[in-house]
């Protein structure tokens, strides 16, 4: 299956984009930052958690995929995750999590007024971050024989690939590829023109 292009933030768990308020007393930070799986997202939220021992609530969700998750960390249900999770796929990003710290300030907002800090913050926040489009590239194996190395090698040299694992076997050397998908037939059509059709691409 050809993986889909999406759009992320170009900030990491270790620089996350924030953005904070001040809302009847209480301090709202919105942090928010690029993750590839719910175990970095968690680590994350951790990780702030550890940072942050004095914080009343470090509220947070994340799209990835098809995942998502969103946690209230002790506000009242559905004022805190569920708007941060909408701030999220409002915006139109992927493989993203923002966590939003409250210190309370000694002021009850309501549950209205909860829902409109977390979500607008965390919206605020994603919208002025840079963002970037993701290709995800499939990997390929290329194999080649031995009169055909420096062929590959230059072949590689003319096209948009990253390189993998090499593996020389009794008869030459096999090599994993990272394309672009609209990009592997272009290769695989080169390699075996290159190559007199001695040269092979495979799916890994």
């Amino acid at each position: 299956m050809t993986p889909d292009p999406f759009t992320t933030l170009e900030a990491t768990p270790g620089a996350p984009w924030r953005a904070d308020t001040v809302t009847q007393g209480s301090e709202f930070i919105a942090l928010a930052a690029r993750t590839d799986t719910p175990e970095e997202a968690l680590d994350w939220v951790r990780s702030l958690r550890a940072e942050r021992p004095d914080a009343t609530h470090v509220c947070w969700a994340y799209v990835i995929g098809t995942a998502y998750r969103f946690s209230d960390d002790g506000e009242p249900g559905g004022t805190a995750g569920q708007p941060i999770l909408r701030a999220l796929q409002g915006q139109g990003v992927d493989h993203v999590t923002v966590a939003v710290v409250r210190y309370y300030g000694g002021i009850k907002l309501g549950t209205g007024g909860l829902a409109r800090a977390y979500g607008n913050l965390a919206a605020e926040c994603v919208r002025t971050a840079r963002r970037h489009l993701v290709r995800p590239r499939v990997t390929v194996t290329a194999s080649v024989p031995f009169a055909d190395v420096s062929t590959l090698y230059h072949l590689l040299t003319q096209h948009d690939t990253e390189r993998g694992e090499e593996t020389y076997t009794a008869t030459g050397l096999t090599l994993t590829l990272h394309l672009y998908p609209e990009d592997t037939g272009t290769f695989r059509a080169a390699l075996r023109d290159a190559t007199r059709g001695n040269g092979e691409l495979s799916e890994a």
